[in-house]
């Protein structure tokens, strides 16, 4: 999810609670706060010597070991405002890629991409997902892309007729 579309949905449900479910069925607690926003401008090089640049909205999620009891959630109108406090200090890239990043007790420190949200009772549910690492330079570097399975009525490769017997 770009920076913009997050601001576009958050926008639309200023009246509604917000909450993060940081694995399927997990919630961070009601008592996180914004902590910080990062602004990052990424210029890398891959494995197969290619450039590459652009950048990111980190927003971090921390949950405060004072409010652990706390219930009611962060509005949606609220974190906006902090979000927009922060915009006018530093200006956002309304096209970069957006994260929040967060632990827990049991969940290590992570940057988790938006995957999906949803909207019922009251709540905006932002839907977050852990990004797998990757090698952009897959084809430039030989590494293969994984093979389908073979069907049971492919003959098998060791077979009298196979061919690497």
């Amino acid at each position: 999810m770009k920076t913009q579309e997050l601001f576009k949905v958050l926008e639309e449900n200023q009246d509604k609670s917000l909450l993060f479910e940081y694995a399927p069925n997990l919630l961070v607690g009601a008592n996180y706060h914004i902590t910080e926003v990062k602004h990052l401008a990424i210029d890398s090089i891959d494995c197969g010597s290619q450039a590459d640049a652009w950048k990111e909205t980190i927003i971090q999620l921390w949950e405060s070991p004072n409010e652990s009891e706390k219930t009611e959630y962060m509005s949606v109108y609220k974190a906006l405002a902090i979000l927009n406090k922060v915009g006018k200090m530093k200006t956002y890239d309304m096209g970069a890629e957006v994260k929040f990043e967060y632990s827990n007790a049991t969940f290590h420190t992570a940057q988790l991409f938006v995957n999906d949200f949803e909207t019922k009772e009251g709540k905006l549910i932002v839907k977050l997902a852990v990004e797998k690492t990757d090698c952009k330079a897959k084809e430039l570097c030989g590494v293969p892309e994984p093979q389908e399975a073979v069907s049971a009525s492919a003959e098998p490769c060791c077979s009298p007729g196979g061919n690497c017997c």
